[in-house]
């Protein structure tokens, strides 16, 4: 029985997976529509995780900052302010001179952004 995973793990991994592989950042819903983007979904399903099982929220969090895209490491970082804003403020400083690029969504705004910039940014509000 050690081998069968709970629902709630199979959904985390799955959303992790999606972290992970992530193209693009956007919190909210994009376009005229609105829509939710899967990877938004994504982000949102391990944000509630952490309220539900943070110990491997937590570790999951790690797996995508070590192993993530840019956009995936953005979200890794961000989600890791709501529960230790020292640890993400570490993530923000170690990816801060990331050349990488990655599309972002606020709304129907579509952009590009280098995770060093985006990470800047996100130090300087903090």
């Amino acid at each position: 029985m050690f081998g069968i995973r709970k629902a709630w793990e199979r959904e985390l991994d799955a959303a992790v997976d999606e972290l992970v592989a992530a193209d693009t950042l956007a919190f909210g819903g994009v376009g005229i529509a609105g829509t939710l983007l899967p990877v938004t979904k994504a982000y949102h399903r391990v944000e509630a995780a952490l309220g539900d099982h943070p110990e491997e929220a937590r570790r999951q969090l790690d797996r995508v900052l070590a192993d993530g895209t840019p956009a995936g490491r953005a979200y890794a970082a961000t989600l890791l302010e709501r529960i230790d804003p020292a640890a993400a403020r570490a993530a923000w400083t170690s990816l801060r001179d990331d050349p990488s690029e990655f599309t972002t969504f606020v709304g129907c705004l579509m952009d590009r952004e280098t995770l060093g910039n985006y990470a800047s940014q996100r130090l300087a509000a903090a």
